[in-house]
């Protein structure tokens, strides 16, 4: 095991940290006096290129997979162009390496049997490593195996960022540079002086030369930053990086960023648990789609709204699209276009699929669409006798009965075989399945499904599942969220990250108030604070009187992830014992049985394009 001294060279493609002189981002041919735009450093974008330490690593296996074990390791440790040491050690990986291998590496059985086993060579290269930014060729590989390695000897993987260099060169290296992104092809394409030859060390150095290369041309595109060049894609367009300017001087905090134009409409809504990161991803990184690249280049300025934790970030987020319905977001804008499923208050109630929620009426939802609420619908109608025609009814006046009655799935109360009390008991049913209890309707659709299926009618069984499955997802739903709007005032908090407190004042559903205490005794007086200056929320109609569907269920979720504490409730936060939601399982089974026949129904004739 060696660990060399260390060496100058120079890292090109970085810039100077400064011109004397000049202002960061200051434009040129800007007069005295006049208002100039100024650029945010570099600096402020991220870590510069030139204060990372890369150590760029190579290993030698017995096998392609990470279960193979490990012959050899080398690493080069660099920083802003400067060598600063190196790493390398055979290994013996406890077994006979075999033949095919030891001729590709000219790493032998008698070589690596007086050398230290992994368990330990790799503390000696977590060490040498620590603190450092991984570089390799084909990284996936190498990471995996050192992953792997730890898991085997019991240590925890220290979370290394990495690099490919294979990746970087595929977005820079043209086929007429070079006709693959192989190691030994690329290194005399940038004039490394290091041939690879498939020892671990030797191609370690050929990757550092590659990696420099590869960082020179990567510079005038505008990586120069950490946080770029691991997000870098060669398909995030040149006029998106030209852009990156408007993340400069966005804080770090969890929050809201507006995408917004020259004339200031909102093109686009987010949310992250740091704002600049986030932002900063839609200039450099991961963001491809095409849907983005057209926001990014309308877009002028990016207005961030710092809130106190990430659940008021999301409420936040969801309440901006809503009101400004921006054309580039495509979830959450139209939350007033929801359908519900009602029971109308009459003398003989039926089912109405309706857009807008009504005091004194029974309603189930909402859906997403009119078509999942007549499904739920038809499963209510196989349930239970209620009558589906649309007319109004009235005891003075009787009109003929329609083919259900015939059909024995109506008991006609429109000629008068039924009176209003023994009707009530279907319409009962279907209120009671919708508000609380869902047993009979589950009890008996899965008994008509059994039935269909044992006579080998597993189409119309299926159909009747996917009916059943929608009115009780549903209900399921309806009645978590019910639970918690009922609830006048509740106040919850759960531990931050940096031993602080999140806190979160909820009234019938709705966020009120959100703010952090510092440490656990500042809770109480953190609570207090919130609730005396908390919105005020006068409840409305309907299952959902103060917020929308995606807001409650964005706080359920809050509320019910480990280590959230409730620290005030007003009312009574409860579901019903034997409401749809303990269908849970079933509906998985359901979701899963759909899924498969989906996949089996799929065309045969043509095969699935490759990714």
């Amino acid at each position: 095991m060696t660990v060399a001294p260390e060496f100058p060279a120079s890292l090109p493609g970085v810039p100077p940290a400064s011109m004397p002189g000049q202002l960061p981002g200051q434009l040129a041919g800007a007069l005295p006096g006049q208002l100039r735009a100024v650029q945010g450093t570099f600096e402020e974008l991220g870590t510069p290129l030139r204060d990372v330490t890369f150590v760029v690593v190579d290993l030698e296996t017995t096998g392609g997979t990470p279960a193979d074990g490990i012959t050899e390791i080398g690493a080069v440790k660099v920083r802003a162009g400067r060598r600063l040491g190196e790493f390398q050690t055979l290994v013996n990986p406890g077994n006979p390496i075999p033949a095919f291998i030891q001729v590709m590496t000219g790493i032998t059985d008698g070589m690596v049997a007086s050398a230290p086993r992994i368990e330990s060579a790799l503390p000696a290269f977590l060490e040498f490593a620590a603190g450092s930014v991984l570089v390799a060729h084909n990284a996936p590989f190498d990471v995996g195996f050192l992953k792997a390695a730890c898991a085997a000897t019991g240590r925890a993987w220290p979370g290394f960022a990495a690099v490919d260099t294979v990746k970087l060169a595929r977005g820079v290296v043209t086929r007429d540079e070079a006709p693959n992104c192989k190691l030994g092809t690329l290194a005399p394409l940038f004039g490394s002086p290091t041939t690879p030859n498939h020892r671990a060390l030797s191609d370690a150095r050929a990757t550092v030369d590659v990696l420099h290369g590869l960082l020179e041309r990567l510079g005038p595109m505008g990586i120069t930053t950490l946080e770029e060049l691991l997000g870098y894609s060669a398909k995030v367009r040149p006029e998106q990086r030209r852009k990156r300017y408007l993340a400069a001087g966005l804080p770090t905090e969890p929050g809201v960023y507006r995408f917004e134009d020259a004339r200031g409409e909102v093109l686009y809504v987010g949310t992250s648990g740091n704002i600049r990161d986030r932002v900063r991803t839609y200039f450099t990184a991961s963001e491809l789609r095409t849907r983005m690249a057209e926001m990014v280049g309308l877009a002028e300025r990016v207005v961030p709204i710092v809130c106190a934790h990430k659940l008021e970030a999301s409420v936040r987020e969801l309440r901006l699209i809503a009101e400004h319905k921006p054309r580039y977001n495509r979830r959450s804008r139209f939350p007033e276009r929801m359908v519900w499923l009602k029971l109308t208050e009459e003398t003989f109630p039926r089912l109405s699929v309706v857009r807008q929620v009504r005091p004194d009426e029974a309603h189930l939802g909402p859906f997403g669409s009119a078509r999942v609420a007549e499904e739920a619908m038809t499963a209510a109608h196989e349930a239970f006798r209620i009558r589906q025609c649309r007319q109004p009814l009235s005891l003075r006046r009787t009109v003929p009965a329609c083919v259900l009655a015939e059909m024995g799935r109506c008991n006609a109360p429109c000629e008068g075989r039924e009176s209003p009390a023994e009707y009530a008991e279907h319409a009962d049913g279907v209120r009671t399945a919708m508000e609380s209890d869902a047993r009979e309707l589950v009890t008996r659709l899965r008994a008509r499904i059994e039935a269909l299926s044992a006579e080998g009618r597993y189409e119309d069984a299926a159909r009747h599942r996917d009916r059943l499955a929608a009115f009780a997802r549903t209900a399921a739903r309806m009645q978590r969220l019910r639970g918690l709007t009922r609830c006048p005032e509740l106040v919850a908090a759960r531990p931050a990250r940096d031993g602080g407190w999140d806190i979160a004042v909820v009234r019938h559903g709705r966020l009120a108030a959100a703010t952090v205490a510092p440490h656990a005794r500042a809770v109480l007086g953190a609570v207090a604070a919130a609730q005396a200056t908390a919105a005020t929320v006068l409840p409305g109609t309907g299952p959902l009187p103060a917020a929308s569907a995606e807001e409650t269920e964005t706080i359920l979720r809050w509320l019910e992830q480990p280590g959230t504490r409730l620290v005030a409730l007003e009312g009574e936060w409860s579901s019903p014992l034997h409401g749809a939601g303990r269908w849970h399982a079933w509906l998985a089974a359901a979701d899963a049985h759909r899924d498969t026949s989906r996949e089996d129904d799929r065309p045969r004739g043509r095969l699935p394009r490759r990714r």
